[in-house]
């Protein structure tokens, strides 16, 4: 339930605001505005304000704001100056422009606050690399911190050059990552651990850009932020909890191989050999209360929808260190207009990348992706949810200024080709572009819908 009340929240402000945006802008060109409605089909409820219908329907996919247009219907000739068709160019096309230009600006406002409230993420500690990827063979190693990076194509870097740039978290870190395996770029890390501080190269350039995707992480062999090799909250019965293994015991070594992080830890336990058609006991040690002891533990077959793994029944892994980031005012709104901008070229960038071929078709999500992380973030706190409306806000923005019929882009290329051409589109185009704007509509939603079928069903 909470899944779909955040996802309708979501859908339905957003929509709103864009909606909101049309309607402002027509009612300050001086257009008359006959309806504004949230969703299509059926209405649940409406109710009339001066002269404009509040709708709210059925289907809440979506939404429109219909104006007075000769295009639509007859029009009394004392209100043809109130006609959407007979305003001048420029307002046309700032009414057009205006839905999506809001939601951009909600965007803004949305990671201006989370600047202004403040974020916690995790810090930018590396766990465990997978043996043979792109950071293990570059000499990343468990407990590494990144300080700073930049690209390889910048000319060589001191310590105070301005090419290096501080990697405040994990999640930037992330981002750095995408854009770079987007630009066949490699990055120089300046990192410090349990090796000393040095600097080494992440050879994202043998990556295709098609392989940016949710799964970006793993395929560069980065398992996700540093986790300590901590026991959580075992089973009652189970294999941990009948060994003696406490919450908050951390794991030093298994069968005298020393364990680096929660990532190590669970290679090594579903890594237990099949003796007799069970898992071969492991000896654990672990460190409890500043004390080391040696726990023999007898794993289980079980499995999550694949095929059986040894497991000891217990949460493994700790909560990885975070930082708190914070902004005044005003560097919180000048956050807010960087991020925003970097996620809308971002998508206009992955967008491009798909058109042409040279970036995964699995990226495009629908409604059920979109509902189950609703869900997910509104359940983790104010600021996931936050971020998640942010990036929603935003995509929903350059979605509508794509130059497709049927889009608000599609229509301010309409406006361009009459200001070049000083007469609008014929009837007979308008028509042809809009039945070939409708099959790509139709062909992007049916590929979104394919893609989040396929990763409920864990095929991606």
């Amino acid at each position: 339930m909470s899944t779909v009340l955040a996802f309708l929240f979501t859908i339905g402000l957003l929509v709103t605001v864009h909606e909101w945006g049309h309607y402002r802008a027509a009612r300050a060109c001086g257009v008359k505005v006959l309806r504004f409605s949230i969703g299509f089909g059926r209405p649940l409820l409406r109710w009339q304000r001066g002269e404009t219908e509040f709708v709210l329907a059925l289907l809440p996919l979506g939404g429109y704001v219909k104006m007075l247009d000769e295009r639509e219907g007859p029009v009394d000739p004392s209100e043809h100056g109130r006609a959407f068709n007979r305003k001048p160019l420029l307002q046309r096309a700032f009414v057009v422009a205006a839905g999506p230009a809001v939601n951009l600006l909600l965007a803004v406002l949305l990671y201006a606050a989370m600047h202004l409230i403040g974020i916690e993420e995790a810090l930018p500690i590396l766990g465990s690399p997978q043996a043979g990827s792109l950071a293990a063979d570059a000499g990343l190693q468990a407990g590494d911190r990144v300080l700073a990076l930049h690209r390889t194509e910048a000319p060589a870097a001191r310590p105070e050059d301005s090419t290096w740039q501080p990697v405040p978290s994990y999640a930037e870190l992330r981002w750095q990552l995408t854009e770079a395996t987007l630009d066949r770029a490699d990055l120089r890390l300046r990192v410090e651990g349990s090796a000393g501080p040095r600097e080494l190269v992440l050879p994202l350039s043998r990556l295709d850009a098609s392989e940016v995707d949710a799964g970006l992480g793993r395929r560069i062999g980065l398992s996700g932020p540093y986790s300590a090799a901590r026991i959580g909250s075992p089973r009652p019965e189970g294999p941990a909890a009948r060994a003696g293994l406490r919450e908050g015991d951390r794991v030093l070594a298994i069968d005298d191989q020393p364990v680096a992080d929660a990532v190590q830890l669970r290679e090594r336990i579903r890594a237990a050999g099949i003796e007799g058609g069970m898992p071969r006991a492991l000896n654990f040690r672990i460190e409890r209360d500043g004390r080391e002891l040696s726990v023999r533990v007898q794993p289980r077959l079980g499995a999550d929808g694949g095929p059986p793994v040894p497991r000891i029944e217990a949460l493994v892994g700790g909560v990885p260190e975070q930082v708190l980031l914070r902004q005044g005012p005003v560097d919180a709104l000048r956050k807010g207009v960087e991020r925003t901008v970097e996620v809308a070229v971002l998508s206009l960038r992955m967008l491009g990348r798909m058109l042409i071929g040279e970036a995964s078709l699995k990226n495009l999500s629908g409604p059920l992706t979109i509902a189950d992380a609703a869900g997910q973030t509104a359940r983790s706190g104010l600021i996931p949810f936050l971020g998640f409306l942010a990036l929603v806000s935003v995509s929903l923005g350059v979605l509508n200024l794509l130059p497709l019929p049927m889009l608000d882009g599609g229509h301010l290329v309409y406006y361009i080709v009459e200001g070049f051409t000083g007469r609008p589109i014929s009837e007979a185009w308008l028509d042809r572009l809009q039945r070939g704007g409708l099959a790509i509509m139709v062909l992007m939603m049916s590929l979104a819908f394919y893609n989040d079928l396929a990763r409920l069903l864990g095929q991606y």
